[in-house]
């Protein structure tokens, strides 16, 4: 079963913290273990070189690794509270996570769990600093050291608007850490970071196709404690980071820091405040710093909406021009609620990890209809209705894990979505013909090459089936997938019950024996399989001879005297197996080319007597399969009959051993298939 929990108005994911260092040593022991020494912390783990800046490229400048003591003479941590204000860019082009982090400190309880106000540069300071980050279900500790980027004395990342102000600057070091440099950080959407902040769920709406209510939404979000985000689109990379005449920038992350309604010329106008994470470049009409509409709003309301606004970077616009001028909001929720209503849930919180691997369970989208059922399936159950309804509020979010780190081996975001279909009452696995004939009842909007994919449905009550897919197959990746519901949903994964239903093969040589003639060994039978190939006068299995491998695992199934050889009615009962294995692999071998598809063994080994769960048939494709995903019929052959041999095994260990055996069966399976 899923890990399972609650959500109801706090960050989800397990609320224990892991500690990320290689040493295992905790934030404390490590503080400690320098204050006892005399010592400044240097993080072993992501070392103040141009590797931790960037992994594609030499460092452009010369740079200086400096601690704050370094760059002023007081360094504080945080001076008056952290508020949004501290934050201006750096050279990276990463104004997603500035945005993001704009909109956290508008959160102080978020906030004081991400940045840890147990640090500072006076008392214990060891030069040693923690922050806290959700990652994929996990809460963080994230340890760096405060060697800060530099040139001339000025730091060249992250950093406040103050100059003794730190920080920013090292909460972007250790986000940078957790994926791998500081280069991983370049390009990205604000809703990961909100995400990483909060473990919250995240909705985006199109401005311009969006509900005529998006400003109601958009203001019980922030008054819900949502984070949010927006962003102008971009036609080609050209429009990158441009700036319109309005004093818009395209292709830029924004955060979204306030909604307000004020009475103009005697009528209502709805405001929103946005922020440039630049610090600076600010939008130049109606409603902007000194704009001629202020004048004719209430001085004291235009005294607490404006806060003496200066040129820092945020701004007030009519929302009519916020949705004429932007894009995209992303709206990251502490909780699932929707914001189209005032109801406050209870919700339930399931979640899957998986992944997708090529040549077993990587099968892409519909289109592709051959491999698309061999993807991870998911079955849900949606047994009782809403309190107030009588259909089923359902929240389902598919993230792909890991990405930002991988792309320092060339790997990059997918292109992800998934599809809901009404489930069959079994929990077998469900085939190619399942998914030909029945349409799909749900699914994600889009196929779209972001961290994450998530859709809110109305359901009836009932059995679904879920099936993540990345867009084209045969392309990997691991996935977490979180589904929350009003009321408990049962959730499981298809197909993951490992069992085999297999003749005693003792038994039958042993009558065999019994009634028929016992005639000599066969102690010519490896090198008759080794060296020639019994099927060539038909001609319907197409490949060069059985390997002395296969030949050794077929003796080892079928000798059951143990003396190393087969006797006649050992191999007439192993012959039958292997007519029947012959006629399943012709089956799957359609063009006669002696291959069948690794993405059909689940099928040929269910037909076969064994079932194995997604992760084994992975191993057996990384195993087995060729750069076309495909397994001849010697590989195939030395699959099938090591993994009888390992299911005989494991069943004679449980006969004598019940209740005792506790080798787990995955590891068992894998010893056996020499992985």
């Amino acid at each position: 079963m899923p890990l399972q929990s609650t959500l109801s108005g706090r960050s989800s994911g397990s609320s224990r913290v892991l500690d990320t260092q290689s040493d295992g040593k905790s934030f404390e022991e490590l503080r400690h273990e320098c204050l006892m020494k005399g010592v400044l912390f240097e993080d072993p783990d992501f070392p103040a070189t141009d590797s931790s800046l960037y992994y594609s490229q030499t460092v452009p400048v010369q740079i200086e690794w400096k601690r704050p003591k370094e760059l002023c003479e007081n360094p504080k941590f945080i001076v008056g509270g952290a508020s949004r204000t501290d934050i201006c860019q750096g050279q990276l082009g990463d104004c997603w996570l500035l945005a993001a982090i704009a909109s956290l400190t508008l959160k102080k309880e978020a906030l004081a769990r991400v940045v840890p106000h147990d640090q500072d540069f006076d008392r214990r300071y060891a030069g040693i600093f923690h922050f806290q980050f959700w990652h994929h279900n996990q809460w963080m500790d994230v340890v760096v050291d405060d060697r800060l980027p530099s040139v001339r004395n000025q730091l060249i990342m992250v950093h406040s608007a103050s100059n003794d102000e730190f920080w920013s600057a090292l909460l972007e070091k250790a986000y940078a850490k957790l994926h791998g440099s500081y280069e991983s950080l370049k390009g990205g959407s604000t809703m990961e970071a909100m995400e990483d902040f909060t473990g919250g769920l995240g909705e985006v709406y199109e401005t311009k196709n969006a509900p005529n209510n998006l400003f109601s939404i958009m203001k019980k979000a922030l008054d819900r404690g949502s984070m949010m985000g927006c962003s102008i689109d971009i036609s080609s990379s050209a429009e990158s980071e441009a700036k319109t005449s309005t004093g818009l920038v395209k292709g830029h992350a924004y955060s979204i820091t306030g909604l307000e309604q004020v009475n103009y010329r005697g009528q209502t106008v709805q405001l929103i405040r946005v922020r440039n994470p630049w610090g600076q470049v600010e939008w130049n009409g109606p409603w902007s710093d000194n704009s001629r509409e202020w004048n004719y709003v209430d001085q004291a309301e235009k005294n607490r909406i404006l806060q003496n606004s200066t040129e820092d970077g945020e701004f007030w616009m009519e929302f009519q021009d916020f949705q004429r001028n932007y894009d995209k909001v992303e709206i990251c929720n502490m909780t699932p609620d929707s914001l189209t209503d005032s109801t406050k849930r209870h919700w339930e919180l399931s979640m899957f990890e998986g992944n997708w691997i090529r040549g077993s369970t990587a099968g892409g989208c519909r289109n592709y209809i051959d491999t698309f059922w061999t993807n991870p399936q998911f079955k849900l159950e949606l047994e009782d209705a809403d309190d107030d309804d009588d259909m089923c509020s359902v929240v389902i979010a598919l993230m792909q894990k890991n990405r930002r780190k991988l792309r320092m081996e060339g790997l990059d975001l997918e292109t992800i979505g998934f599809a809901l279909y009404e489930a069959p009452n079994d929990e077998d696995h469900q085939g190619k013909d399942f998914f030909r004939y029945h349409a799909s009842k749900a699914r994600s909007r889009t196929y779209i090459n972001l961290r994450e994919v998530a859709e809110r449905f109305t359901l009836p009550p009932g059995k679904y089936l879920l099936v993540p897919t990345t867009f084209q197959p045969h392309h990997e990746a691991d996935f977490l997938i979180r589904i929350c519901s009003e009321k408990k949903a049962q959730a499981l994964e298809m197909g993951s019950n490992v069992d085999a239903d297999l003749p005693d093969v003792s038994r039958l040589i042993f009558r065999k024996i019994q009634h028929g003639p016992n005639r000599t060994f066969f102690h010519t039978y490896i090198y008759f399989l080794k060296c020639f190939n019994p099927f060539s006068s038909g001609k319907e299995i197409k490949f060069d001879g059985l390997s002395l491998n296969t030949c050794h695992s077929i003796i080892n199934l079928m000798d059951v005297d143990n003396t190393g050889k087969l006797e006649f009615q050992e191999f007439k009962v192993f012959w039958e197996k292997m007519k029947k294995w012959i006629m399943l692999f012709l089956s799957f071998d359609t063009d006669r080319s002696g291959k069948m598809s690794s993405y059909e063994l689940r099928i040929a080994l269910k037909a076969a007597g064994m079932q194995l769960n997604n992760q084994l048939l992975q191993l057996i494709g990384l195993r087995f399969a060729d750069d076309n995903y495909d397994i001849d019929f010697d590989d195939y052959l030395t699959c099938i009959v090591r993994l009888e041999n390992m299911f005989r095994a494991f069943q004679a260990m449980d006969k004598l051993k019940r209740g005792r055996v506790n080798m787990n069966m995955m590891q068992f399976l894998m010893l056996s298939m020499n992985v």
